[in-house]
């Protein structure tokens, strides 16, 4: 598939990754020692959805747009807060219209301690990313390819922080790609907290690099320490775009599956296209 994020920025996949790390970079605030932050494919940053390509697919009208009218329970609410916090930062009051991407949402959560690394190698992207940073000495925006990078920035001098990996599959090796250059960066540093986005499009791929990934953790480790997250909102068919979502997190958070449980089935019936959306937390064995 080709992911042009401007197309899809804020839709249903926006939402279940962000609330995802904000909750991951919460949980790290629980120590005083610093964290560091590498996004390997950080992207432009901050999305017009008043722009041409945001109002040609309307994608974030469907996903963003209902969840920050949902109701949520007080328990939800409190855990998808610094999310909805984030987002309402970059918008006038009452208005939708721009959505912050991964790494204005990861700069938002960083201490004065923490820093950031994000990867972008599309010109123009890097280009506005640096912008909306102003050149921000917590948060370095580097010309690397993400693949790279995965490499390069592990294991960073804090020794605590998450690795963002969240490609555009643009390429039809791209979830064999993640799985080997994902092998490679916990090799150097497999105490890091890793999150890999995927699209589910079909479930022999995701099943596969699922598989994959929690062998990697549990031979270096030892134990069951990746945890799968699904989401979808629709059911998939042969001529249906990108209905269902996924996230292997590697080292997670040990609170975060209860949190999860908590927030996603409030975001089924909000999410759900012509229907409830369903949802899927596991522990991956290998």
């Amino acid at each position: 598939m080709n992911y042009r994020h401007a197309f899809h920025a804020g839709n249903f996949a926006d939402v279940i990754k962000h609330i995802v790390l904000t909750r991951i970079l919460t949980y790290l605030h629980q120590k005083q020692s610093a964290f560091r932050v590498i996004d390997t494919h950080a992207g432009a940053g901050r999305y017009d959805l008043t722009g041409d390509e945001a109002q040609r697919s309307g994608e974030w009208r469907f996903g963003v747009a209902r969840i920050l009218q949902a109701r949520f329970s007080d328990d939800a609410q409190a855990l998808v807060a610094p999310y909805l916090d984030i987002v309402r930062a970059f918008n006038p009051p009452r208005e939708l219209i721009a959505y912050p991407g991964s790494p204005l949402i990861a700069r938002a959560l960083l201490r004065p301690q923490d820093r950031m690394v994000a990867c972008e190698i599309q010109d123009a992207a890097r280009k506005a990313l640096i912008s909306h940073l102003n050149r921000d000495p917590q948060a370095r925006v580097v010309d690397l390819d993400g693949w790279t990078a995965l490499t390069a920035f592990v294991p960073p001098k804090e020794r605590r922080g998450l690795v963002l990996i969240d490609p555009p599959f643009e390429d039809k090796d791209e979830f064999a790609r993640l799985a080997d250059r994902f092998k490679a960066a916990h090799a150097k540093w497999p105490t890091g907290i890793y999150m890999l986005w995927y699209p589910a499009k079909d479930r022999r791929a995701p099943e596969r690099l699922a598989r994959e990934v929690a062998a990697i953790a549990a031979a270096r480790e030892g134990g069951e320490n990746c945890l799968r997250v699904e989401f979808s909102v629709a059911p998939q068919t042969a001529d249906s775009g990108l209905v269902s979502t996924g996230l292997l997190i590697v080292n997670p958070p040990w609170t975060l599956a209860s949190e999860l449980k908590t927030i996603l089935p409030e975001l089924e019936k909000p999410l759900g296209l012509g229907g409830a959306g369903r949802y899927r937390i596991e522990t991956v064995r290998s």
